[in-house]
């Protein structure tokens, strides 16, 4: 596993070749092409404005604007959401590619997480001037902290994208199943209301035990609210998402040779 593991920075280029092709591929026909990237969370941004502050305003304190704050952590938990999307099912689509011998299988969940990642930071380009314009991003050491959530999220999803993807080439019903168990963990996750609100924190035993919580309030300590203080829930979920990538992985490695067959 581990010298598998290694080989990967090997394939540096062909993922970057494979993004590409995926980024390209998603826009091919269209008249604005890769201009999508930008006007499609431009659109979002200005709809969730129109809806939550004209047809039904939200007003809780400490989270003006809404849309904003909303917007925090819609972009992320969209990231994370295509990603596993896609990443399931990308053995079973790719499987004329991993028929060929020498083709690294694991490098199909990989371009799946990297590809909507580069979409996260082109929806950020929006979010960010935006934040700047009603002076809820400030110029400080809170930001160093962004990087260190991308890269925890960013391992995270790798994690799950990499067992997600082996087991679903055996068990198809996996496709079915992550659309409502992500329906259902999007409620779960402090997103759409704040954590600091007196009914949620009344369970913060059990919003502890959701690792996308510590990812989207991060998100919203860095971008919108500041100071970063839950930087410790944020270091242990990425400790956890090392040993959790690790075991991914190791199950993926396990299901190797048995995805040629089954595809």
């Amino acid at each position: 596993m581990l010298r598998n593991l290694a080989t990967l920075m090997r394939y540096r280029g062909l993922i970057q070749s494979l993004v590409a092709r995926d980024l390209k591929a998603r826009y091919r026909g269209s008249v604005l092409g890769f201009f999508w990237s930008f006007v499609n969370p431009l659109l979002l941004l200005l709809v969730y404005s129109f809806v939550f502050s004209t047809v039904m305003p939200n007003t809780t304190v400490g989270i003006q604007p809404y849309a904003l704050f909303m917007f925090c952590g819609i972009l992320p938990w969209t990231w994370f959401t295509a990603s596993l999307s896609e990443a399931t099912n990308s053995l079973i689509s790719g499987g004329n590619l991993i028929k060929k011998v020498l083709f690294p299988a694991e490098i199909l969940p990989i371009v799946s997480v990297l590809a909507n990642m580069v979409n996260f930071f082109l929806g950020l380009l929006i979010l960010v001037p935006s934040l700047i314009y009603f002076h809820k991003l400030h110029l400080s050491f809170n930001l160093l902290w962004f990087p260190v959530t991308v890269l925890v999220q960013l391992v995270f999803t790798l994690a799950l994208g990499l067992m997600l993807s082996a087991l679903t080439v055996h068990f198809r019903d996996i496709r079915d199943l992550l659309f409502n168990i992500l329906t259902l963990w999007f409620f779960a996750t402090p997103i759409i209301y704040s954590w600091q609100q007196d009914n949620v924190r009344k369970y913060k035993h059990l919003f502890d035990l959701n690792p996308f919580t510590h990812l989207a309030i991060s998100y919203q300590e860095t971008l919108f609210y500041g100071p970063v203080g839950h930087w410790k829930w944020l270091l242990a979920l990425g400790a956890a998402s090392v040993v959790l990538f690790l075991a991914g992985y190791w199950l993926f490695d396990r299901l190797r040779d048995s995805f040629a067959e089954a595809v």
